[in-house]
Order: C-alpha cells, then sequence, then structure tokens
C-alpha cells in the first residue's frame, strides 16, 4: 500500500514556508475554491484527486502522478519537467457531443466521495447503453463508456436527470433528483475569491462565518498556522485518527497520546461558567465529547472521548476561545508542560528548537504501553542528534566558522549510514513504540499551535526519519558502541548526552 507518514502534511507546510511559497488552507473541502482560483488565474490544477477530471478548468488539470521528476528538460525559455495535461473539452470530444456540463453528472452517478451508486443500480440494471451492452455487464470500463456515450445524447444535465429517474421507482425519484443536483453542485467552481488572500491576506468564507468560528482560529487557519484536526474538533465534533504501520494485534498507537487529544477538545470546546445552574457537579457530568474514528485491531472504531476539564485560569468567563490569545504566554505555556508532564527548568539545558520534542518524548515514556526499552529512547535521540548535525553541515551558521570536527562526525555517520546492516528484520513492536511517539508529537504540535506556540515549533523534516530511526534501534542491540556515532563532534557528542539525562532524569 501506499502510507504517507503521520507526520507529512505538517513537514510539508514547514517546507513551504522555509521555501517561501504562498499558501491558503481551506476552511471545509477545497476543491472548488482551487477549481475557482485556477480559473480565475488560467492556471492548470496540480493534484492528486480524480474529481479534477470533472471542473470544467480553463488550464487543465495536471495529475501529479504524471510528473517525469527525473526528466528534467531544458528550453529557451528555462528548464521544464515534463508532464501530462487534461482538459474536459478533449476529453468530452471523445464521446461525440457530450456537453462538458453533464460531466458532473457522470461522476455523481458513477459514484464520488459522497454518493454511493445503491441509489442508481435500478437505473443501471434497466437502462440498454450504447454499444448494445447491458450496463451491468462487460466490465467496468466499458460501463463508463457505455454512460459517457447516454449522457452526450442530452443537451444539458436537468434533461438527464429527468431520464435517468423513469427508471426508478415512483417513491424514491424526489429523493435521489434532490441527491443528484446537490451532488453535482460540487463541481461548480467557489466564488470564494482566495485571490483576495493572496493579493492582501483577506480569506471571506460563507461556511466560517455560518459556524461562528473565532476570527483569529479562522486567520491561523488559512495560514496553515493550525490543522484541520482542530477545526473538525471544533465545528464537527468528529475527527479521523490515521492508521500507521503498526502491531495490529495492540491498541491503536493514538490511544497513547488521549490525555494530550482532550486537553485539545477541551480548550476548543470549553462551557462557560457562567451557564445557569451550573453547579460544579453538573458541569463535570456535561464536559462535551468528540467523536473519534480509530482503528481497533484491523477495523475502525468510533468512540466519544470526553473532553478535559482545565485549570482555572482556562475556565475565566474573560477567556472564552476567541480571547484564548489573550491569556498570558506564561499561562499558555504551563498549561502545555502540565498536560506533557514536564517542568520548564528541566528543559532549560535544551535548545529552544528541540524543547517540545524533549517534552513530548519525556510524556511518550512515561504513557506508553508496553513500556519504551532504553534502546528506542537512545535510538530516537541519536536520530534526533544526526538531524541537528545535518543542520549545521548542510545550513551553518553564517556568524559561526563551520568546525572541522562537526564535518569529519557527519562523514563518519553518512559512511555507517552507507554500510550493509547485519541484522536487518524488522521489529514491529518497535514500530509500535515509534508510531506512537509519532502520534504524541502531533498531538503536542497541535496543542502547542493552539496554544500560539509558547514553545518553538521543530523542524519536522531533520527531527524524525523511519527507517534510520529502526536502524539504530537494531544496531544499538547487536553494537552497543553505536552510541558512539557522533563522538568526533564534541558538541553533538554533549547535545546527546544532556537529552538522554534530561529524560533519564
Amino acid at each position: 500500500g501506499c502510507l504517507a507518514p503521520l507526520l507529512t502534511r505538517e513537514a510539508f507546510v514547514q517546507a513551504l514556508g522555509r521555501l517561501g511559497v504562498p499558501f491558503v488552507q481551506c476552511f471545509a473541502e477545497a476543491d472548488r475554491e482551487i477549481a475557482g482560483l485556477a480559473n480565475r488565474w488560467g492556471c492548470p490544477v496540480l493534484s492528486l484527486d480524480s474529481d479534477f477530471f470533472v471542473f470544467d478548468l480553463a488550464g487543465g488539470y495536471c495529475p501529479l502522478s504524471h510528473f517525469q521528476w527525473q526528466s528534467v528538460r531544458a528550453a529557451p525559455q528555462g528548464c521544464y519537467v515534463p508532464a501530462r495535461c487534461f482538459s474536459a473539452e478533449r476529453f468530452c470530444g471523445h464521446f461525440g457531443r457530450l456537453s462538458k456540463a453533464l460531466l458532473p453528472l457522470f461522476a455523481v452517478m458513477h459514484g464520488n466521495d459522497f454518493v454511493g451508486l445503491e441509489a442508481l443500480e435500478a437505473f443501471f440494471s434497466k437502462v440498454r447503453l450504447p454499444g448494445g451492452c447491458a450496463a451491468g455487464r462487460g466490465g467496468k470500463h466499458l460501463r463508463l463508456q457505455g454512460l459517457l456515450h447516454w449522457l452526450a445524447q442530452f443537451a444539458e444535465p436537468a434533461e438527464a436527470v429527468e431520464n435517468v429517474l423513469k427508471y426508478l421507482k415512483k417513491h424514491r425519484r424526489e429523493e435521489i433528483r434532490e441527491l443528484l443536483c446537490t451532488s453535482m453542485e460540487d463541481y461548480a467552481p467557489s466564488d470564494v475569491n482566495l485571490e483576495d488572500f493572496f493579493q492582501n491576506g483577506s480569506y471571506e468564507c460563507e461556511a466560517a462565518r455560518k459556524a461562528d468560528v473565532p476570527q483569529w482560529v479562522f486567520d491561523a487557519l488559512a495560514k496553515g498556522k493550525l490543522a484541520p484536526f482542530v477545526i473538525n474538533a471544533l465545528i464537527l465534533r468528529s475527527t479521523f485518527l490515521r492508521v500507521q504501520v503498526e502491531n495490529m494485534q495492540r491498541p491503536s498507537a493514538h490511544s497513547t497520546a488521549l490525555p494530550i487529544r482532550q486537553v485539545i477538545y477541551g480548550l476548543l470546546l470549553r462551557v462557560s461558567h457562567s451557564t445557569e445552574d451550573a453547579s460544579p457537579s453538573k458541569q463535570t457530568n456535561e464536559l462535551p465529547v468528540v467523536c473519534e474514528f480509530d482503528r481497533c485491531q484491523k477495523t475502525l472504531k468510533k468512540t466519544f472521548v470526553q473532553a478535559a476539564s482545565l485549570p482555572p485560569d482556562f475556565c475565566d468567563d474573560r477567556f472564552p476561545l476567541d480571547k484564548l490569545m489573550e491569556v498570558p504566554v506564561s499561562c499558555r505555556q504551563m498549561l502545555l508542560l502540565e498536560t506533557l508532564g514536564v517542568k520548564m527548568c528541566f528543559l532549560e539545558a535544551i535548545p529552544s528548537h528541540l524543547q517540545l520534542p524533549v517534552a513530548v518524548t519525556c510524556f511518550w515514556i512515561r504513557c506508553s504501553e508496553p513500556k519504551v526499552k532504553l534502546n528506542q529512547l537512545k535510538a530516537l535521540l541519536l536520530m534526533i542528534v544526526s538531524g541537528e548535525l545535518q543542520r549545521i553541515t548542510d545550513d551553518p551558521d553564517p556568524t559561526v566558522l563551520p568546525a572541522e570536527d562537526d564535518s569529519a562526525a557527519y562523514n563518519e555517520f553518512l559512511k555507517w549510514k552507507g554500510r550493509k546492516l547485519q541484522n536487518n528484520d524488522f521489529d514491529l513492536d518497535a514500530a509500535h513504540s515509534f508510531c506512537q511517539w509519532q502520534c504524541c508529537l502531533q498531538m503536542g504540535l497541535y496543542l502547542n499551535q493552539l496554544l500560539g506556540t509558547p514553545l518553538s515549533e521543530p523542524d519536522l523534516s531533520r527531527l524524525y526519519t523511519g527507517t534510520l530511526v529502526h536502524r539504530l534501534y537494531q544496531e544499538l542491540k547487536s553494537a552497543p558502541s553505536v552510541e558512539n556515532l557522533f563522538l568526533l563532534s564534541p558538541k553533538m557528542a554533549q547535545l546527546y548526552l544532556v537529552l538522554l539525562n534530561t529524560l533519564e532524569s
């Protein structure tokens, strides 16, 4: 299968920020807003979402799977990457007089993300599609082609919908008409003007206004400073926890980070103390709940999770969610650290950009089940140190001369990485433990963001590499000397010891 690592989205947002690439994170489904902006600018859309074959896009659609990234070519105007661009107009040309306006109906009838095909099976079982083959036979592609040829006989969608309904039982027709018409609207480019966001930073969205989302939350979401997870919990009161490569016999890796999520839910959904007859006992019973979708063995399970009750500073009526940033930074930092079970004095010896990962690691050691093994912790810390070494070697501080011993240590590390591993077994329990760490880091990041980043955000691309941490763990079991991997650099050897001593204490 193709599973993206858990923190891919966050690493991507950080990369866009580092490269100075302007971007906006949409409030809800982005497809319609992307289509609207693409048509306003006359640009093709780059994506991996097949819905864009259906939108009428002036510049066409370039699926990311058709970019030949390794074949950069030169041209008089500069270099380019060969790709494919698909247009709705050319696609419709293959099916006689098929109007582009009928493509949304085709997508909905074939079954998009939101509409199942069951309701239309009566149509497919009775209609004779062009080509002389009954819709139910001849395989998936013949059915698709037949449907497109059949739709080509109609001038516009309303006429085609009426002809679809003829094949359905009378008592279902109105319901299906409404379903088809509502679903087709998903393919009309949005009238939200995203261009305004890129020109002057304003993003007007009716859906956010109706949902009464605090302005600072909406602005932070648009700038990628809050994750969609936060909005889902706030508006839908439901969240979807992504599955990783983990031990399916054990509880989901996300269960370790549950206490952090409960604090996030508490901040987003807290009940005001001024509610009528809200006695303390009544309030405790009425803490809001969020519906979580998570893995239970190899199936998805729905669980209702109660939000955490918060310390007095955060329950004060002066600080509802829209005034959260007015709570003093020291209080926000304290809530973050108390949630992770760490005192600031323990973190003072740690570089500021690593304080959050170290605090999360303390939480992971305390809350993981089964317990974290010492070699797993050491592997994780060695991996973090390798990222630091790479950072100071690749992007040296212009005000400080690069140290020769750092370069020598980095070259030794690269040589070690290039050697063939003696024991290459995949340790599923270690993988599960590292998945738990990633879940804790993800929720630690989200809580930190929601509190206005009282701790610096780490550079995720340098912080975690799954294959490297597994390899370090395997080597530590058979060759403990790998712990001296960075001995050539006194600075890195010292960092490793500070991290280890902090976490062991």
